[in-house]
């Protein structure tokens, strides 16, 4: 072993084994106390390199059955690009993630944080929609989205994929009810996947994610949606792409 911290040296160790095919894909790995006898090293450091094993993509944590050997994934780009209307939209370099599946909930309180971002008291009432975003019949990203009810309520849009302008998205909406939306503000962040984020996204829990904390204002600076979108890391790049003003 080098100097360098025990569990470092011990994922090397089996970064190496992995490259030289010394399991196949899919085939579980010896167990933890197993490669730490093998290493000289105490269970914990091994469980700390198949961690980082598995959020570098080589490996995939499987509850109450082991470790095992993942397939590598394709990486593609995912463009978030700003179209008409102003608003920003998520494309992939195959194929827009142009179908999707929606759920809206009416009257859902809002939490601390979101009516922080909202502007509003906590425990207002909202409405939320979740989405699953596909792209090539795979899910590309999921989002959940708030929008203060007393905003859309009595309105014609106040589910965003049902009525007149379903799926138009939020500019053209809140248009309709006389509200200009002028800004939109992302905040990305580095997470890990929740259990049910990854068992909708198809990656393992605590894999590496895009959270991408969204806020739409109108010409006021009021707040009229917040969102919170997540991307899987290990499948798609984001890159950010804007028109220039002439």
């Amino acid at each position: 072993m080098s100097r360098e911290a025990p569990y470092l040296a011990t994922a090397e160790a089996l970064r190496v084994r992995l490259a030289a095919g010394e399991w196949r894909l899919g085939e579980r790995l010896p167990s933890r106390a197993r490669l730490a006898e093998e290493y000289g090293v105490g269970r914990n450091v091994v469980q700390r390199a198949m961690d980082l094993l598995i959020t570098e993509g080589f490996l995939e944590g499987r509850a109450g059955s082991g470790t095992y050997v993942r397939a590598p994934r394709e990486r593609l780009r995912m463009v978030r690009s700003r179209r008409r209307e102003g608003s920003l939209a998520a494309r992939t370099e195959r194929g827009r993630a142009g179908a999707w599946d929606a759920h809206s909930e009416v009257r859902v309180p809002a939490p601390g944080h979101i009516a922080e971002r909202l502007g509003i008291a906590p425990g207002e009432p909202c409405v939320r929609t979740r989405y699953e975003f596909l792209a090539d019949g795979r899910p590309v990203q999921l989002s959940e989205s708030w929008e203060p009810l007393a905003l859309t309520g009595g309105t014609p849009v106040v589910l965003p994929e049902r009525g007149p302008l379903a799926g138009q998205g939020v500019v053209a909406r809140m248009r309709s009810i006389g509200v200009d939306v002028e800004t939109v503000v992302e905040l990305p962040r580095p997470a890990r996947a929740t259990r049910a984020q990854a068992n909708l996204l198809g990656v393992g829990v605590g894999d590496l994610v895009l959270r991408i904390e969204r806020t739409i204002y109108d010409t006021g600076g009021r707040p009229v949606e917040t969102a919170d979108m997540v991307i899987p890391d290990a499948r798609r790049e984001v890159v950010y792409e804007f028109a220039v003003e002439r």
